[in-house]
């Protein structure tokens, strides 16, 4: 690497941090909170519309009133939720969630199901969340609306940086907006509470605006738009899960730290969320198809107007959408690096950066991310249709695995209070995955067709290409596995030097050969230019090197498939032995010297590699301008 990209790695990600600091990175509760819990808090940002914007395809403004009782149905699910994962927070303090849960309780079918869903469903995340973020910041300053994608993308790549220099420092760096954005709200609630006591809560701006019908309502229909907007509402779950992935991620003791964390997202989300619905029936604010302006926005702008609460509001709505993508750098990277470590995905994945974070696994999800984004061209409406499948397809998978967890506790323990502990547990896991594999059922029924299936074939393709690559490294495992002799000791070693010109490096190559003492030594050059190898066959013996030059003509003026074709004899002759080929090569120091040199050397070396019973040694040669660069920056 050279010493400027250096500076700019450090620069943007910061110093190098010892493996053995690692407990610095673990999180307090107050640090915690932002790290996982940004996305279900920031989900009271657009659950709600998503409701409103489901009833009012109806045409009918009075069905906007049945947003209370959906939103009451999706509180109460969020509640069983959050209970059940308390229970996985202490039965599996090393975190993992969903994956480790089923793989160790339902097998691995079911665990790379539950994987590929989460990893669909935080790549979700880091798209939807800034995509509304940035909605938030158009519906302040609708001039910037051309350039959404743009801001978006933008913001994805600032949250990748961010992250790369650590979860402690990126916990840091969000808690600001994630503080402001609860604080902020609670707020709001409190005034629009104020409002209705001392006058009424005035209408939003949209409140005059006609409803405009897509969908029939009327008897058993009206209970199906219910349903769909139920499925909609369930946006609001999205990342709660975070937090039984990334216990290892707290401070001691980590399973009560995670637990109650867990329980304060649960208590601010649902009280956000409810509040903000009540909100959005009292003010008649309507969902726009392309959610802008937002409803939450339009809640504020009718509370307080666009004074400066209003436009802090809408910059803690956008940064705190924004920030929940942050939910998902922490959850993917983790949870890819657990699959890189059980070979279901590649092994890049399970390494840490200079900074302690799963690095590949960031900027993968980065890269990701911004492609679907770009794919969509920053289309909220689109990307949430994308949503919730494989959040619901995680959470069932993980109560079934936990339910049957507590039934193998349940078989190792005789005391009578431990028993009662256990089916508790069990109880409160077994509704949850009642509860959330009935809402998985409505919500692939109601958004399949509206986008959902393009989320399920990547959860297809995924699995599918864990399994391969679970089977690759299973095949290559078996592949390399020594014998019970170990390896044999090869009956000779054939040296073959390679030889386009005498200089240094040339005769290095010869004095190395030399000194690991092989049966024999080869130096092998290639006729292509019958004067050239005149002058070098002159020049061979005129400096008396004391073995004979092995030539080999080239009518069509190749120089790999010769080599090849002589290393292929000598192999063909004695199979047993060894045949050692040595390249010299130019070690240089800038990138464009690199393209004036050795690219014969890589092509020939490439297909070398190729051949059984070849060995390659490259002896390098190092040129002046190599030898000012620093070897540990190179």
């Amino acid at each position: 690497m050279s010493g400027t990209t250096e500076l700019l790695k450090r620069v943007f990600i910061g110093r190098a941090i010892a493996s053995n600091r690692l407990g610095e990175t673990l999180l307090p509760k107050k640090i915690a909170l932002p790290v996982f819990c940004s996305d279900p808090i920031s989900s009271v940002a657009y659950a709600t519309e998503q409701i409103v914007l489901v009833l009012g395809t109806a045409g009918a403004a009075s069905l906007l009133g049945l947003a209370a009782p959906i939103a009451v149905a999706v509180a109460l699910l969020l509640a069983v939720v959050v209970a059940s994962y308390r229970q996985t927070c202490f039965a599996y303090p090393s975190g993992g969630g969903a994956y480790i849960v089923s793989k160790e309780n339902l097998g691995d079918r079911a665990a790379l199901t539950a994987a590929a869903a989460l990893l669909v469903d935080y790549v979700m995340t880091v798209a939807v969340s800034v995509v509304s973020g940035v909605v938030a910041i158009t519906s302040a300053a609708a001039s910037l609306a051309p350039y959404a994608m743009e801001i978006s993308v933008g913001f994805v790549v600032l949250l990748a940086v961010v992250n790369l220099r650590g979860v402690r420092e990126s916990g840091t760096a969000f808690a600001f907006p994630t503080y402001a954005f609860v604080a902020l709200t609670f707020l709001l609630l409190a005034s629009g509470v104020y409002r209705a006591l001392t006058g009424g809560v005035p209408d939003a701006a949209s409140a005059h605006l006609a409803l405009r019908r897509t969908a029939t309502s009327g008897g058993f229909l009206t209970v199906l738009l219910c349903l769909r907007a139920f499925a909609s509402g369930c946006t609001a779950l999205t990342g709660v899960e975070a937090i039984s992935n990334g216990v290892p991620a707290f401070k001691k003791p980590k399973s009560q730290n995670a637990a109650t964390t867990l329980v304060i997202m649960g208590a601010l989300a649902i009280s956000m969320f409810g509040g903000i619905t009540a909100l959005a029936i009292a003010t008649h604010a309507r969902a726009y198809a392309d959610g802008n302006p937002s409803v939450i926005s339009q809640i504020a702008d009718s509370i307080w107007g666009r004074s400066p609460l209003f436009y802090a509001f809408q910059a803690a709505t956008a940064g705190i959408l924004i920030l929940a993508a942050n939910t998902a750098f922490n959850g993917f990277p983790t949870l890819a690096s657990i699959l890189a470590r059980d070979r279901f995905l590649p092994r890049q994945l399970h390494n840490r950066g200079d900074r302690l974070a799963y690095s590949n696994g960031i900027v993968l999800l980065a890269a990701v991310s911004v492609a679907l984004i770009i794919g969509f061209n920053a289309n909220i409406e689109k990307l949430i249709q994308l949503y919730i499948v494989g959040v619901f397809t995680s959470f069932t998978l993980s109560q079934i695995g936990m339910v049957k967890h507590w039934k193998a506790e349940l078989s190792r323990t005789t005391e009578a209070a431990k028993r009662r502990i256990i089916r508790r547990s069990q109880a409160i896991n077994g509704t949850g995955a009642l509860v959330t594999g009935l809402v998985l059922i409505i919500v692939v029924r109601y958004k399949f067709l509206a986008g959902a299936y393009l989320a399920i074939a990547a959860m297809i393709v995924i699995f599918f290409l864990m399994r391969a690559i679970r089977g690759h490294y299973d095949a290559v495992g078996a592949e390399l596995a020594p014998g019970p002799a170990g390896v044999p000791l090869p009956s000779r070693n054939h040296a073959v030097v390679l030889v386009s010109k005498i200089h240094a490096p040339t005769l290095r190559a010869l004095a190395y050969a030399k000194a690991t003492r092989p049966h024999d030594l080869t130096a092998l050059t290639v006729s292509v230019d019958d004067e050239d190898t005149a002058a070098l066959v002159a020049e061979w013996d005129e400096r008396g090197i004391g073995l004979p030059l092995t030539i080999v003509n080239s009518p069509y003026r190749e120089v790999t498939r010769p080599i090849l074709d002589y290393v292929d004899r000598i192999h063909r002759a004695s199979p047993r032995d060894v045949v050692t080929v040595y390249i010299p090569e130019y070690v240089v120091g800038h990138w464009w010297e690199q393209l004036l040199h050795n690219q014969s050397a890589l092509r020939l070396k490439g297909r070398l590699l190729y051949k059984p019973g070849v060995m390659v040694t490259s002896v390098p040669y190092q040129l002046r301008s190599a030898q000012t660069v620093d070897p540990e920056r190179a």
